[in-house]
């Protein structure tokens, strides 16, 4: 199983995963011009993707779907009330390229399978998705106000995570966001912050864990080097070792990581 984050941020993403039969977009939050391009960038083409997989209607992870599904005519996959939420926002959609992905289900592709579950965040029925194939695991989690004890019990002990680190709560409350906005991404359907974030992740790496992609970076609210250092202090506060055992990694708004293979 091959994947990267093709871009991540206040202002787009997307995830691309395969397996050795099938792929996956994750989310498609930029034009489709920019997502072709991302997908040269990583040398890989839409048109042989077996689908997109959508997390929540929130217009990061959806403003290219509709454009690239029509395009590609590829499947899209979301549960019901998140359909319900993005229809008007991506446009008309064939009906036999609709189909529904309930929340804590597993969809199976050949040797791929894909669990759903269920996250904290301000939108219709929002979900992230761990992949299995084989015994290898990745997991996918941002836009979530907290990681709860079910979360962590399905997202525990995988080879590779794309998680959430999207602000410093120091920046964010001293920031230029109104009080309201602010008090959105501190709530419970908010964001979790690099601290709490890396606690979470102190509690669900296992020994097979290799790589961490820090996602979700807020623009206004983070930097890469904030998140990394503040995430790495509390890992190795918690016993756990970096580079002897596993390795942070960033992600960009713009820039694709390199496929990593897990």
């Amino acid at each position: 199983m091959q994947f990267s984050v093709l871009a991540s941020g206040s202002t787009g993403n997307a995830i691309y995963i395969e397996s050795e039969e099938y792929s996956f977009l994750v989310d498609a939050g930029l034009s489709g011009k920019q997502m072709e391009a991302l997908f040269e960038q990583v040398g890989r083409k839409m048109n042989k993707l077996t689908g997109i997989l959508v997390t929540h209607e929130h217009s990061d992870h959806i403003k290219g779907v509709g454009i690239i599904a029509r395009k590609y005519k590829l499947p899209i996959y979301a549960n019901e009330k998140t359909w319900n939420a993005m229809s008007s926002h991506i446009g008309e959609i064939p009906l036999e390229q609709k189909f529904h992905f309930d929340m804590e289900t597993v969809k199976t592709f050949g040797n791929l399978s894909i669990e759903s579950f269920g996250v904290s965040h301000d939108a219709a029925e929002p979900m992230f998705y761990v992949f299995h194939e084989g015994d290898k695991k990745l997991v996918l989690i941002t836009d979530t106000g907290y990681v709860s004890d079910r979360m962590k019990g399905i997202i525990s002990n995988a080879d590779s995570y794309v998680f959430e680190s999207n602000h410093d709560v120091q920046m964010l409350r001293m920031g230029r966001y109104p009080w309201n906005t602010k008090r959105r991404i501190l709530s419970d359907v908010g964001h979790v912050s690099n601290e709490d974030a890396a606690i979470a992740m102190s509690e669900v790496i296992g020994d097979r864990t290799k790589h961490i992609y820090l996602a979700h970076l807020s623009q206004d609210n983070n930097m890469k080097e904030l998140a990394r250092m503040s995430v790495a202090q509390t890992l190795e506060n918690k016993g756990i070792m970096l580079n002897e055992q596993v390795s942070l990694k960033d992600t960009d708004p713009k820039i694709p990581t390199i496929l990593t293979t897990i």
